[in-house]
């Protein structure tokens, strides 16, 4: 899935801030210590990038996270035998992507994936002809370059797309490409998106790729060597004195600084108490700012019965988001798999389906593109991450109303003993695992060049 494939790559010249962090320390090894404490909350990306470069910096790192393993929104399950994704999957832009050289080092495989390999069937079962494929897609992306220019602050997405095009938002062709698409990229409900500022962010070069044997390669490897305290949730931070105070379900922990990197969703729900309150700013930003659904599902047989030599098979529903997008897994693998997705708002009706449920619907897509012989799976994963405490959603995305500033406010430091790191504290590459892992460098930086 080419993420942001519609944005321009004007990533010519990329500041010393894309190395990797071991390529930026001042240190031949690591430093010595420097006597002072950094409690880090969250062991996803953004918090072991962090750690990992304190540590090297000389600091003395406690990481705490509230789950049984580190990683955060990065979980692969292998209870089936080979590792499905929960979060992340894809590497998007790898091109001086610095997720790139760390799946190199932790050991993580790639294979490129490749959009042209797709064929997208309509309800009745029938393929669309590449040459509507082709003239759609043309349309679809002179559609959002139309919306952005007739936008508006206080309109979203849909509001926008609906009255430039009218006859479009019903016709299933339509609804496929602005889900499995649009609403894909963006993590989100279309209704919900800035009509300005959904594509003002940036990305990488080159093919996107997708790791193949689990993308906590890369978590596990960035966690080494740190003091990473699991099964511990945070709830409240005191940052009135000279000395943070964490404290959390076993206790208080005193700190120099802390950086809070739980996911956007968590800060949403007020999971965690500030001492005192967050600036006014941060606080509407975080209110202002969506975090965004996508739920993913992985359905196994014993035997395809789907052309195997396709990486993509597309769907076109009459329900927008509705199972419309299957990986398919034996290209790169030795199940016979496929991973659907969930989009939009459909994601979120998802949660309250049971998993017969959602295997009957998603049948339903199958069977009508290969004939209703076509077998119920044998196992099937799910994720339901509007649900999950941790996260409480996938990713973020600026809704009408409010402005891409949000998240540089959301990067704010505050009297320099509070810090902020995660993919929605990164503008430029918000909704990424590379945006997160980069903002656990930036947040490293600063606490840095404060000693």
């Amino acid at each position: 899935m080419e993420r942001r494939k519609f944005i321009k790559n004007s990533l010519s010249a990329l500041p010393m801030l894309f190395l990797p962090p071991m390529l930026l320390a001042s240190c031949k090894k690591d430093c010595p210590p420097n006597g002072k404490t950094v409690v880090v909350i969250g062991a996803g990306i953004a918090g072991l990038a962090a750690a990992k470069k304190l540590k090297q910096k000389g600091f003395t790192v406690i990481v705490l996270e509230a789950q049984e393993k580190a990683g955060g929104r990065i979980r692969t399950d292998r209870s089936l035998g080979l590792p499905f994704d929960e979060g992340a999957s894809w590497i998007h832009g790898p091109r001086r992507n610095p997720i790139k050289a760390l799946a190199a080092d932790a050991g993580a495989n790639t294979y490129l994936t490749d959009d042209e390999s797709t064929v997208v069937f309509d309800s009745n079962g029938a393929a669309y002809p590449d040459s509507t494929l082709t003239s759609r897609e043309s349309e679809y992306e002179a559609a959002l370059n139309a919306v952005k220019n007739a936008g508006s602050q206080s309109e979203s997405f849909q509001a926008v797309f609906e009255r430039l095009y009218p006859n479009r938002i019903n016709d299933r062709l339509w609804k496929y490409l602005l889900s499995a698409n649009f609403e894909f990229d963006m993590g989100g409900d279309m209704r919900n998106i800035s009509s300005l500022y959904f594509d003002d962010d940036e990305r990488f070069g080159g093919k996107d790729v997708i790791i193949t044997n689990g993308y906590d390669k890369i978590t596990d490897f960035l966690a080494q060597g740190l003091d990473i305290r699991l099964n511990i949730r945070v709830t409240n931070i005191d940052y009135s004195n000279e000395k943070s105070i964490v404290s959390s379900n076993i206790g208080d922990i005193e700190a120099d600084f802390v950086l809070v990197t739980v996911p956007l969703g968590v800060l949403k729900n007020n999971a965690i108490s500030f001492s005192p309150a967050l600036t006014t700013a941060k606080q509407e930003a975080i209110n202002g700012t969506n975090m965004g659904n996508v739920n993913k599902f992985l359905l196994l047989w014993s035997a395809a019965f789907w052309d195997d030599s396709l990486q993509y098979i597309g769907y076109s529903p009459e329900t927008k988001g509705k199972f419309n997008y299957f990986l398919n897994l034996h290209k790169f693998s030795d199940a016979y798999g496929l991973m659907t997705f969930a989009l939009g708002d459909y994601a979120t009706a998802t949660e309250s389906m049971t998993d017969s449920e959602v295997i009957d619907e998603i049948m339903l897509h199958l069977r009508a593109i290969y004939g209703s012989n076509t077998p119920r799976p044998d196992s099937f994963l799910r994720t339901r991450w509007g649900q999950n405490i941790n996260s409480f959603g996938a990713y973020s995305h600026v809704t009408n109303g409010r402005s891409a500033a949000d998240f540089d406010t959301l990067a704010q430091s505050i009297n320099n003993r509070l810090f902020f790191a995660g993919e929605h504290t990164n503008r430029e590459y918000r909704g990424t695992a590379h945006g997160a892992y980069l903002s656990g460098i930036r947040e490293a930086d600063k606490i840095n060049d404060l000693v």
